[in-house]
């Protein structure tokens, strides 16, 4: 599971997703990408699922990079506990991903299977996502 080796404070704000992404939003590394249009938190445990559903189907020919890491913590306090005594633990790690960003890449793999690969990883993610060529390609 992703999530950061150390990090200076564990209890974060919710924040707010507005705007388009303006860094992570063109392939670089692999020649196929899978892109937000929307926003949402992606968590460690979706990342991971996405990933291993990309390497089965291209059966560990090719790479798969991740270009989304979970930074953010989402705490949460037990069930059936009274107000107040401060903020709950960190349950669990997210990204947060804004429109335009590119979260997965594949290389080294014929367009069908990238795409067929991109499709079933974006199947475990909350947000709505495109498949999308790197510049200069096909």
């Amino acid at each position: 599971m992703l999530m950061p080796k150390r990090v200076k404070y564990r209890r974060l704000h919710r924040g707010r997703m507005k705007g388009i992404a303006t860094k992570g939003n063109t392939v670089t590394y692999g020649t196929y990408g899978l892109m937000a249009t929307e926003c949402g938190w992606i968590t460690a445990n979706q990342i991971e699922a996405a990933r291993i559903a990309m390497t089965r189907y291209i059966k560990r020919g090719g790479q798969v990079y991740i270009k989304i890491f979970p930074h953010k913590s989402v705490t949460k306090k037990p069930a059936e506990v009274r107000m107040g005594s401060g903020k709950g633990a960190p349950e669990y790690w997210v990204a947060v991903v804004k429109p335009g960003r590119v979260m997965f890449e594949i290389g080294g793999v014929p367009e069908a299977d990238a795409k067929e690969a991109i499709r079933l990883a974006s199947h475990k993610l909350p947000v709505k996502c495109k498949f999308v060529v790197k510049d200069g390609e096909a």
